[in-house]
């Protein structure tokens, strides 16, 4: 088959959704070489994280012809080089698809990641919102089969879209394998004296902003002992200040490390250093962080409430993400406890198989050639 991916994010963005683009081409340029991948992006940037997408020997990058007219081709004008390049099926990875895929005869299909502007609207700005709204919907009504990446947001694809529950697959998506991999104590010495991190923390990965929950974490370390302490990792928003507030009431500036320079060769250290990773995010689409901290070998506590205990099983513990003194009970259970901590890694990692990168590959073939 020649397939075609709306690639924008996967040059340009280096979060959530421009991980699950770069690890979709992976995985089956990978797993399943006996096709061929084409990835349309408005321009092709090199970095750390996308020189690999340019050495993958069935994967062919095609940018936009006329710099100043970028959006109009990802939306439109892209069907000509689809055409040109015998595209049979294209996979919008990030919520859109061009319009015009159904007159020139190439299937398609979209991944949806979540619905959250739509559950909670008041974290977005409203001009987003109707932004979102439009293109999701567009792009669910157009395309021949909708992949949600779990069951949370099929639910709600059917739910607020009235989509029919046949119209969507759910297919998980997973982390990268540089999680899995042990980490030498050289290493984790380094990368300790890089960050000046302390022994055995609580570890939170990912955007700091108000749905995140990050606060909560801090109200639970306010009613631990002294000696357990907190890093933050993610992209700062004016949710810091809030964060920032809270830390210097309680006088907690010793207990609790904030960082936003981390580079992604040091995140699975930073993961392997900890003692426990706690995400209690109010609502996601999946929670890759959780998954990154299985494969780390790190016991996860995780919050109620959307598709979390999808992401990290039943042998995590999950809390509510507004009790505080649950979550401080779940922490000290865990540290107190030596053989629920190694069963606690040991089922993780059983249940992160799941998400492996070959068993993702297959799925998404199957379903492209059902299509």
């Amino acid at each position: 088959m020649k397939i075609g991916f709306e690639a924008k994010r996967a040059f340009q963005n280096f979060t959530g959704l421009g991980n699950y683009a770069r690890f979709v081409i992976r995985i089956l340029s990978e797993n399943q070489p006996q096709n061929q991948y084409f990835l349309y992006a408005p321009k092709a940037v090199k970095n750390p994280r996308t020189n690999f997408l340019f050495d993958l020997k069935n994967v062919f990058i095609r940018t936009a012809p006329i710099k100043f007219l970028k959006s109009y081709w990802r939306s439109k004008g892209v069907i000509k080089e689809l055409l040109e390049d015998k595209i049979e099926l294209f996979h919008g990875l990030s919520h859109e698809i061009p319009s015009g895929l159904k007159k020139a005869n190439i299937k398609s299909v979209v991944t949806i990641h979540d619905l959250i502007y739509l559950r909670y609207p008041k974290y977005f700005k409203w001009l987003d919102r109707k932004i979102y709204d439009y293109k999701f919907r567009s792009s669910c009504k157009k395309a021949d089969k909708i992949i949600a990446i779990s069951e949370q947001t099929k639910r709600d694809i059917i739910h607020f879209f009235g989509t029919d529950n046949n119209k969507v697959a759910v297919i998980y998506q997973g982390c990268d394998a540089v999680f899995s991999s042990k980490v030498s104590a050289d290493e984790k010495e380094k990368i300790k004296q890089k960050y000046n991190l302390s022994d055995g923390y609580l570890l939170c990965v990912g955007s700091i902003e108000i749905r995140k929950n990050q606060l909560l974490i801090l109200k639970a370390l306010n009613l631990l002992p002294p000696k357990i302490s907190l890093v933050l990792v993610g992209k700062q928003t004016e949710y810091v200040e809030i964060l920032n507030d809270f830390i210097i009431r309680n006088k907690l500036e010793n207990r609790i490390k904030i960082l936003s320079d981390v580079s992604f060769q040091d995140l699975p250290t930073i993961y392997q250093l900890a003692k426990i990773f706690v995400y209690p995010s109010r609502f996601e689409g999946f929670g890759i962080p959780i998954l990154e901290a299985l494969n780390s070998g790190v016991p996860v506590i995780s919050a109620t409430g959307s598709c979390l205990e999808e992401a990290g099983g039943s042998n995590s513990i999950y809390v509510s993400p507004d009790n505080e003194e649950e979550l401080s009970q779940a922490v000290l259970k865990i540290l107190g406890n030596a053989s629920l901590q190694k069963e606690m890694i040991l089922k993780g990692k059983e249940y992160a198989l799941n998400f492996r990168d070959e068993k993702i590959a297959k799925n998404l073939l199957e379903l492209y050639q059902n299509i």
